[in-house]
């Protein structure tokens, strides 16, 4: 154990003695725990120092708390913390880091208050936040404090001086609470109120892209964010934000609209440049064809650039002149170049109207030359109506057969009794009109009337054979030729009565019948399978009577000729499987 550093007392010489060993006894007081005294060093031994500090035993200080132990050596002065008085080895123990520690927090309190402003070095991140060192304090700064916005990555503000706002001081632990965020927001407040205090509609401003959404951006203007719209961003035609502005761009934007109130500024950065609808009518007078780029496709047109911010509205009644066009996306896509005529035009209310067939000529203006009334055509069947079919005679021009003109000698009901879809036809055209854009054509003009030449063919008495086609209520059509049908009327089967016409025919039985009566005007031929055993004679006599149709009123009885009258009328009205109803 070492030995106490021996003191010398002078002699007793009367008062002297007792004056010595009070002040001794007095300079005792600075030597308490946790007091800074000052050291000199009298010794180096290894790993310790030995300083004197004026007590009755030397101070042992360890030699890592200086910072280079080479540089120190004896009799240099120290401050020195009194950490114990007595170890065991009876040496005082001290420390010269925790006094330098104790000297700065001193210096520091003096220096700052909270509340203040001070710069830091960001040193290090730990749980939370940071550590900042603040005059060789370690000072915290929550990760919720470094910034205004919250910060995802907080290494490129580690090595940083940064101006902090002291918030809170712990005189317990020593330690100091710092915001950034705190000091932002009060310079942000104080630039706001500047801010609103001078700005003005129409000014030009300067401002930093902060923040971008799918309906606009928001501009930073040094203290007060104002939404840049996406409709005001340029005069073209813009889907996203982020194809105009990029976050942290800076950018000229002109102030449309303040709202002191709510603190909510808009801005326009298409207002910078001129607008391109003035003067527009001027440049695309009516009836101008111009080239665009297709840039908006929508159920009823296309939006086509012809200039950037210029655009017009092609409709699809106006693609094609022959084509009926009920999608745009059927003809055009986003990114097609095209050709277009200006329809109409208003810089007032920035609306045009583009038409793409106005490019070419209107094949309905020559359809006349053409397809002259009385020339025949050929064309594929391309669509049926209940009323008739549809031709297409040339590419996007259709002529319109209907079912009255589609045979001489038949009643048509659907147009697909006669032909089919797909399958080429020949017809005549019977009529043109071109305002309206329609050709009617006639598929039986297209071929002999064989009703002209009936009676060159068949004459009265005359005996004929042909395959039963239809059945009726009132009777049976017996095919004769392609397209020519006779009537047996029921009265004229049999000699016999005749209940119902199935009793006695079927269809496709081939019978063999005389003419009993030809109406080349009406386009009748009356058949009796009764006459097959008459003398000609007797066939004279039945055609005179069916001849006379004039009965006097009252008569009860019915003529055969006026039976064969009422037979065709309402052969004209019988419709397929009507037959199989009256059967049954």
């Amino acid at each position: 154990m070492a030995k106490r550093k021996p003191v010398t007392f002078p002699a007793k010489t009367g008062g002297g003695y007792d004056l010595m060993e009070a002040a001794l006894a007095g300079s005792d007081s600075q030597f308490k725990s946790g007091n800074i005294v000052k050291g000199t060093i009298i010794a180096i031994r290894g790993n310790e120092v030995l300083v004197d500090i004026g007590y009755k035993a030397e101070g042992i200080v360890s030699a890592g708390e200086f910072k280079d132990i080479e540089e120190i050596k004896v009799g240099d002065e120290y401050d020195v913390l009194l950490v114990n008085l007595e170890r065991d080895d009876g040496m005082v123990e001290l420390s010269k880091a925790k006094a330098d520690e104790k000297l700065r927090w001193e210096a520091l309190l003096e220096k700052y208050t909270e509340g203040c402003t001070l710069n830091g070095l960001v040193t290090g991140r730990v749980r939370g936040g940071l550590i900042v060192n603040v005059d060789g304090i370690e000072a915290f700064l929550p990760g919720s404090q470094l910034d205004v916005d919250p910060v995802h990555d907080v290494e490129p503000f580690i090595n940083q001086t940064l101006e902090f706002k002291l918030i809170k001081i712990s005189h317990e632990r020593r330690n100091l609470i710092l915001s950034r965020r705190e000091l932002l927001e009060d310079r942000m407040a104080d630039q706001k109120r500047d801010l609103l205090a001078s700005i003005q509609i129409g000014q030009h401003r300067t401002g930093r892209v902060k923040n971008i959404t799918d309906f606009g951006a928001f501009i930073d203007l040094t203290g007060l964010d104002g939404l840049l719209h996406i409709t005001d961003m340029s005069w073209g035609r813009v889907k996203h934000p982020s194809e105009v502005v990029k976050v942290g761009e800076e950018l000229e934007v002109v102030i449309l609209d303040v709202d002191l109130a709510r603190e909510r500024v808009s801005l326009g950065l298409k207002q910078i440049q001129p607008n391109p609808w003035d003067g527009v009518e001027d440049r695309y007078p009516v009836g101008s064809r111009l080239r665009g780029k297709v840039v908006n496709l929508v159920p009823y047109g296309a939006f086509v650039e012809i200039e950037p911010g210029i655009e017009g509205l092609v409709h699809v009644s106006e693609f094609s002149w022959t084509k009926r066009v009920t999608r745009a996306s059927d003809m055009l896509a986003v990114g097609d170049e095209v050709d277009v005529v200006v329809l109409s035009i208003s810089g007032a209310e920035q609306k045009i109207a583009l038409g793409i067939r106005q490019t070419e000529a209107n094949p309905w203006d020559t359809v006349q030359d053409r397809y002259p009334v009385g020339s025949r055509v050929k064309g594929k069947v391309r669509n049926f109506t209940s009323y008739g079919a549809f031709v297409e005679i040339e590419d996007g021009i259709d002529g319109m057969i209907h079912v009255s003109d589609m045979s001489w000698t038949r009643k048509i009901n659907h147009p697909s009794e006669m032909i089919q879809k797909g399958h080429e036809v020949e017809a005549v055209v019977i009529e043109i009109d071109p305002a309206n854009q329609r050709i009617s054509l006639g598929l039986k003009q297209a071929s002999d009337d064989p009703w002209h030449t009936i009676t060159s063919r068949y004459a009265i008495g005359q005996v004929v054979k042909g395959k039963v086609s239809k059945i009726a209520s009132f009777g049976a059509f017996v095919e004769l030729e392609e397209g020519v049908d006779g009537l047996v009327h029921i009265s004229q089967i049999s000699d016999e009565r005749v209940e119902k016409v199935k009793d006695a025919l079927k269809i496709g039985q081939e019978v063999e019948a005389r003419i009993v009566r030809i109406d080349r005007d009406d386009r009748r031929i009356g058949l009796s399978i009764r006459a097959m055993n008459m003398s000609e004679g007797e066939i004279e006599s039945l055609s005179k009577e069916l001849s006379q149709t004039d009965l006097k009123p009252g008569e009860n009885l019915v003529g055969l000729a006026a039976a064969f009258d009422d037979a065709f009328a309402q052969s004209e009205e019988w419709q397929p499987g009507a037959g199989k109803e009256d059967e049954e």
